[in-house]
């Protein structure tokens, strides 16, 4: 599928990245415009189940306090914390 930022999808994906939260609204929206369109299909697919997901979720895994036990989450979320955040995962 060949989307754009002006494709309807996307424009629905920004507007599933206003959370409730301004923690995430902070990671979610700059990964969605930043890096999004890049991802592999599965990756893509993945940010999707994501999104699905309960605010109350997302903030412990976004905190890095508690991973997601679901792998395909935990990838998801790493690769948005990691291009969002570098400097969190510095060594």
């Amino acid at each position: 599928m060949n989307e754009t930022s002006d494709s309807v999808r996307f424009k629905r994906l920004k507007w599933q990245c206003r959370r409730g939260m301004l923690e995430l609204d902070v990671l979610l929206e700059p990964f969605l415009d930043e890096v999004y369109l890049t991802l592999e299909e599965e990756d893509k697919l993945r940010f999707l189940k994501l999104l699905e997901c309960e605010d109350q979720e997302l903030f412990p895994w976004f905190m890095q306090k508690e991973v997601p036990e679901d792998q395909d989450l935990a990838r998801i979320v790493n690769i948005i914390v990691t291009r969002v955040q570098p400097e969190s995962h510095r060594a």
